[in-house]
């Protein structure tokens, strides 16, 4: 793993994440790994929209659609 640096936090909010952490019950290093992981981990908006694109992108003929609907209607 590489370390990283954070300089000029602000003092309110360096204190406002040593508070957080401790309520979390973790030290300010495992906090901010965490919400490091966690931010790494999220896909972006753009990221989700992309994925969405490439999963409706079926190919459908107009015969198609009837039976799609009467297998949506008999899902429910």
């Amino acid at each position: 793993m590489t370390d990283v640096t954070v300089r000029k936090v602000p003092d309110d909010m360096l204190r406002t994440l040593k508070i957080r952490a401790a309520e979390a019950g973790k030290s300010l290093q495992a906090y901010l790994l965490d919400i490091i992981v966690r931010e790494a981990t999220t896909p972006t908006n753009a990221e989700l929209a992309q994925r969405m694109k490439r999963s409706a992108s079926l190919d459908l003929t107009d015969a198609d659609i009837p039976g799609l609907m009467d297998a949506e209607r008999d899902r429910r």
